[in-house]
């Protein structure tokens, strides 16, 4: 099966990290990353998005109405059978404070997941690094050596997904990316340019206080650069489609539960190609009206 090697790292950098345990692969041309037979490479990219799962580690909590854990459990079986090439959960994947016990009750709701496709896991405000590293040892991805952050880049044959941390303090609301992580970024995408390039963190980012502190740094970073077409985030728990300065804003909707009525609580299937994304709301609570409404959003 061919694999895609992510930039800055050569062949021996690569068989040392597999060596260590690491995975520098993540996402082939392949349909799936576990299925050897079919090496052609795909049209499409498909992956499966999800956001602010806020896992307890009881799991009974609840929280305006909506039960988190049994939310994820009943949503499981829905992403397994759409059989996406991965998964990406775009932080507070923990109920408030990134307890131990949240996250291994998160892996073990994910292990159906895991068992057939990867799992990349951002972090948010909700999130803790030390607690989500002990229980999550091995994580998929190419992940860059930028101190205390924790970064995934995937590569795919139509499109290249960086996840970003944006915890600043847990269970306090506002994100950063930081200076060292955006210098890493500005390094990476004056390479990345052969395909478009997606980014995923948390937090929205506006100008309120709650917000990615240094959001108005990364518009500045990524302006020059036209290969990065789509920001995908959570935080509001809201579902909306925008656009600004020539790039895609994907607010993905919350797995955990929503703030207003009129929102939904679900996942978002995306297949990726090269001129756009195919989104599929899959509406498990909350607002179900576009229950399956499939929208394209066509890269700028």
């Amino acid at each position: 099966m061919p694999f895609t090697l992510p930039l800055h790292m050569d062949r021996r950098s690569f068989l040392r990290t597999t060596i260590l345990g690491g995975t520098a692969v993540v996402l082939s041309g392949c349909r799936s990353l576990h299925t050897s037979d079919q090496a052609l490479a795909s049209p499409e990219c498909h992956l499966a998005f999800l956001s602010d799962t806020h896992i307890p580690g009881d799991r009974k909590s609840e929280y305006r109405g909506f039960n988190p854990w049994e939310n994820l459990r009943l949503m499981v079986p829905q992403i397994v059978a759409a059989n996406p090439e991965g998964v990406v959960l775009s932080g507070d994947a923990a109920r408030l404070e990134g307890k131990v016990e949240d996250y291994r009750e998160l892996r073990q709701l994910l292990e159906p997941i895991i068992e057939n496709a990867p799992v990349f896991i951002g972090l948010g405000n909700h999130d803790d690094r030390g607690n989500f590293v002990s229980v999550f040892e091995k994580r998929p991805g190419f992940h860059p050596s930028v101190s205390d952050r924790h970064i995934t880049v995937m590569e795919h044959d139509v499109v290249r997904v960086i996840v970003l941390d944006s915890l600043l303090y847990t269970n306090r609301t506002a994100g950063f990316l930081g200076r060292r992580q955006r210098q890493w970024l500005a390094e990476y995408l004056k390479e990345a340019t052969d395909r478009p390039v997606v980014l995923v963190l948390h937090h929205t980012m506006g100008e309120e206080e709650g917000e990615l502190l240094d959001a108005d740094n990364l518009f500045a970073l990524i302006r020059p650069h036209r290969q990065v077409k789509a920001l995908f985030y959570g935080h509001s728990h809201v579902w909306s489609l925008s656009n600004q300065e020539g790039r895609q804003f994907i607010n993905l909707p919350a797995t955990g539960y929503n703030f207003r009525a009129q929102d939904p609580v679900g996942w978002v299937e995306a297949r990726f190609r090269q001129e756009g994304v195919l989104l599929t709301l899959h509406a498990c609570a909350g607002n179900r009206g576009d229950d399956g409404k499939t929208t394209f959003v066509r890269w700028l």
